[in-house]
């Protein structure tokens, strides 16, 4: 997506340059209890298209909820119900930043009904990704690493765009959380057997996350036992 950069006067830099970011827990946890957002921040004004992505990472945050809770239902895998909880804590963590900005809830919109989507393209591609979920496992855990390659991406992108530092520090922890269930994922996928080839981004720009170590924060480490390729 493409987004505009929003300039902050150089004193809400300085007050915003000391606010504590988050306490990680310990290992066996979920990561910390709310993923980035900085509520008590001074919230900067956002322009539109800041408006228009915070929008859209609620609904996008949703998607893979949605999708884990279902294949979850249907696999034996304990690792769809783990990342849907993380899922759950990104939507919360979201939701926080619309309603400090005063911005109206597309998933209330929806009834946050299961699979069902404000943003037409989210409803095309759950209903894409859920009728692969259903297929096998392996199935549903190659639809899995595909919402993480693309939340990657989309979160990178917000987090590039924007000089509001309490947005960054919420994408900052979106993209942890991403990053730490693409290994996840991937992991699972390779101990079945699988070699993963990169779905989305560049498969240089998958092996260098899978390959490095769990990051700790963003509500990305349940589920992820270390991220190492088998």
């Amino acid at each position: 997506m493409n987004l505009n950069r929003t300039l902050l006067m150089t004193a809400l830099l300085t007050a915003l340059a000391t606010t504590p970011v988050f306490a990680a827990r310990g290992p066996g946890q979920s990561g910390i209890g709310d993923p980035g957002t900085c509520v008590d921040c001074i919230a900067a004004p956002v322009d539109d298209q800041e408006a228009a992505t915070l929008t859209f990472m609620r609904e996008e945050e949703k998607l893979a909820r949605d999708i884990y809770r279902g294949a979850a239902t249907l696999w034996t895998s304990s690792l769809f119900a783990n990342i849907a909880d993380s899922e759950q804590q990104h939507m919360d963590a979201v939701l926080k930043m619309l309603n400090k900005y005063g911005l109206p809830d597309p998933v209330a919109t929806a009834g946050d009904l299961p699979g069902r989507f404000s943003d037409s393209e989210l409803q095309q591609l759950y209903d894409d990704l859920a009728q692969q979920s259903a297929n096998s496992l392996m199935d549903a855990l190659l639809a899995g690493a595909l919402i993480e390659e693309v939340d990657i991406e989309d979160n990178q992108n917000a987090l590039d765009a924007t000089d509001n530092l309490d947005l960054k520090m919420l994408y900052g922890n979106l993209l942890r959380g991403s990053r730490n269930h693409l290994r996840a994922f991937v992991q699972e996928i390779e101990r079945l057997g699988i070699v993963y080839e990169a779905q989305h981004l560049e498969q240089d720009a998958v092996d260098e996350i899978v390959d490095s170590p769990t990051e700790r924060g963003g509500n990305g480490n349940r589920g992820d036992n270390g991220g190492s390729r088998r």
